[in-house]
């Protein structure tokens, strides 16, 4: 399994923010139905949410924040087009961890890679632009999925082209342009891309968590944080 294999190796990975994810004013962040906060916050006003973001970070005495996944979480509503319908399920079980932090932070690759596809998912609550890498480890190819990022630096990768380890390819981007949200980076690990390219799920139904928890294994595997631990 690709989380075995993450386990082996957690030695090789390079940061993938210029933060440390260990440091004392990071937190984690809580985006679930518990968090009394959100009942209600008018999370489709971005310049609000992001107000939340800084209320939750300041009673934690962080910065930075951090969580996300597996999470089944709330603030999905802000996007009811994307995420549900009233004739399908709502997806809300994020499969990712979001770092929050300021818009212009670099992102860097955590090990050799190539860049599978890049594609700016342009709607309110999307991932806005993205990156997929590719990597190999023990003879076994697997993926990394960044999203909500800078549009400018995004949109100078091409599929096909070789991204060392450690090496800055993109930065978080602000909003409007990062799906609208908060700055944040949406991290994520991906075993199969099932012929995807570009995107690919980063919320779930949550009663299909064993499914895709196979599929994207934890990425606290490469990042490394205690507070992802708990």
């Amino acid at each position: 399994m690709l989380a075995e294999l993450l386990e082996r190796h957690q030695h090789e990975f390079h940061p993938i923010l210029p933060v440390d994810l260990n440091a004392p004013d990071v937190a984690r962040l809580d985006f679930t139905a518990k968090n009394p906060l959100l009942h209600d916050a008018d999370l489709r006003d971005t310049a609000d949410f992001e107000a939340l973001v800084a209320q939750l970070l300041a009673e934690k005495e962080a910065h930075i924040g951090v969580g996300g996944y597996l999470e089944n979480r709330i603030i999905y509503r802000r996007s009811p087009g994307l995420f549900g319908s009233p004739t399908l399920a709502a997806r809300s079980l994020h499969l990712g961890v979001d770092v929050w932090l300021r818009a212009g932070t670099p992102v860097m690759a955590p090990l050799d890679a190539i860049v599978h596809s890049t594609q700016d998912n342009d709607n309110f609550g999307d991932y806005g632009p993205t990156v997929i890498l590719q990597h190999e480890l023990e003879d076994e190819t697997f993926y990394t999925l960044y999203g909500h990022l800078s549009r400018r630096e995004t949109a100078l990768l091409r599929p096909g082209m070789i991204i060392e380890k450690g090496t800055i390819f993109t930065e978080v981007g602000p909003a409007p342009e990062n799906g609208d949200w908060p700055p944040h980076l949406h991290f994520q690990v991906i075993s199969d891309m099932l012929g995807l390219s570009g995107d690919f799920p980063g919320v779930a139904l949550p009663e299909e968590q064993e499914k895709w928890a196979e599929l994207c294994p934890n990425p606290n595997l490469i990042l490394q944080s205690q507070w992802l631990s708990a």
